[in-house]
């Protein structure tokens, strides 16, 4: 069932955000549904106490790699200089 919702939002905000979803070939609609649908899925996850579908898709990503700990300070000691 749709059903009509009214936002506030600033006008270059909503500029952006239309030339947004004609990028991605959606309507403001189904960009702002999209979004919802994104954060209350996440919410219950987090209730649940699941892992997210980011975090389960990169899990293990680097296993196998050489890359150490050490290596991990390097790049945010580079990063945030």
């Amino acid at each position: 069932m749709q059903t009509k919702l009214t936002l506030r939002l600033d006008e270059e905000v909503i500029r952006q955000a239309k030339e947004s979803a004609k990028g991605m070939g959606k309507s403001l609609s189904e960009m702002v549904e999209d979004f919802f649908k994104i954060v209350t899925s996440v919410r219950r996850q987090r209730r649940k106490g699941e892992a997210t579908r980011l975090v389960k898709e990169l899990r293990g990503c680097i296993r196998g790699s050489k890359v150490t700990e050490e290596d991990y300070y390097k790049y945010l000691e580079e990063k945030y200089r």
